[in-house]
């Protein structure tokens, strides 16, 4: 375990490339190009980052810590869907290399980011210090942790936001605004692919975008353990949580549409039940807790707009929100690391990183077999 108590940082004037966060099987012997033609399924962690650009280094609060600095992301998921790239030519990883404090991905886009943070803050003052608050519809950029605790010093005028937010904006465009570029351009580049190979095959063909994530079941206490049980309502399931936008099982919700038809997700499920060794069926949830962000809203309309074509050529287009437990990513030893009082974060254990890579690689390949 690392017992720095320092956020970690990205050192200044860092400017990512797409090809430094995008990952897939045998780089040395094939081209992107080729990875995507022999692909069908894109994996996206917008949430996989959890260094800080070190331009962001003076807005953050001194109760930050690197325990509360990697609790607030989704690390876990880098090292496990980086492995399933390395092993499996059937996806594509990219990989989002800035944290959500900059500006989350998965949310939909505040067209007043000031606005957006100024109200966030108003309910945070509101609230009192250390104290649940609902932040729905201005959590784009959040100012304090999922844990309620200090995320960012809070601006004390106008002025001051606005250096905040415009700091925040410009360092995003060197990672942030990479990922969401590089993972639109590679979604429209594998339809393109997949439709062109339905044109000419006789075999149905399918393309599935899959948001990857992770939430732990506990939050942080003052002290650093992450041994807090979130309400019943907030847990998710003991293995993974597969989401497409409808209820429990799988159908939707109302008028809403779903982004995976009903039984295609249900089939993914049990896929993954097999894959995963699940003990009971409710190891494997269904749009709960959470029903899917941002990334399967926007995926789904990019497909609603070729969808007479994929039809027409027999191209089926689907999106899916996975949300593992992160005590299951991280395994039962990291896990009762960070249980305890501390204010570092641990390693990933590369054999069980290699097991859960293989258990998705199962599960999907189950899934495209039946």
């Amino acid at each position: 375990m690392s017992d720095g108590a320092s956020p970690t940082l990205i050192p200044a004037g860092t400017h990512f490339t797409a090809a430094d966060i995008t990952f897939y099987a045998d780089p040395e012997n094939r081209t992107l190009n080729e990875a995507l033609s022999e692909a069908d399924l894109l994996v996206s962690c917008p949430h996989s980052g959890a260094a800080i650009p070190e331009e962001l280094s003076e807005f953050l609060a001194p109760e930050f810590t690197r325990r509360l600095q990697f609790d607030f992301s989704d690390v876990s998921t880098s090292a496990v869907v980086r492995r399933w790239a390395e092993i499996d030519p059937r996806i594509v990883y990219v990989e989002n290399p800035h944290p959500r404090m900059i500006r989350d991905p998965n949310r939909a886009k505040p067209s007043d980011l000031a606005g957006s943070l100024a109200a966030a803050l108003e309910r945070v003052r509101a609230a009192g210090p250390y104290q649940p608050v609902d932040l729905s519809g201005v959590d784009a950029v959040r100012p304090v942790t999922f844990a309620f605790y200090p995320l960012l010093l809070v601006p004390q005028d106008e002025a001051q936001l606005r250096h905040l937010t415009d700091t925040f904006a410009a360092v995003a465009e060197r990672g942030l605004g990479v990922y969401e570029r590089t993972r639109d351009e590679l979604r429209a580049r594998f339809i393109a692919i997949k439709l062109e190979q339905a044109r000419t095959s006789a075999q149905p063909h399918h393309f599935t975008a899959l948001s990857f994530h992770d939430t732990m079941n506990h939050t942080a206490a003052r002290d650093g353990a992450v041994c807090v049980a979130r309400a019943p309502k907030d847990r998710l399931p003991q293995i993974v949580a597969l989401s497409n936008r409808g209820d429990n099982e799988g159908d939707p919700r109302g008028d809403e549409p779903v982004t995976m038809a009903p039984v295609t997700l249900r089939r993914l499920a049990d896929a993954h039940r097999t894959a995963f060794g699940a003990h009971s069926p409710s190891d494997v949830g269904l749009n709960i807790p959470y029903l899917g962000g941002q990334e399967i809203i926007d995926a789904a309309a990019h497909f609603e707009r070729v969808r007479e074509d994929a039809e027409t050529a027999g191209l089926s287009l689907s999106a899916v929100q996975a949300e593992f437990l992160r005590e299951y990513l991280l395994g039962e030893n990291n896990t009762a690391i960070l249980s305890q009082p501390g204010t570092g974060w641990v390693a990933p254990a590369p054999e069980h990183v290699d097991r859960v890579a293989r258990a998705c690689k199962a599960a999907w390949d189950s899934f495209h077999a039946r």
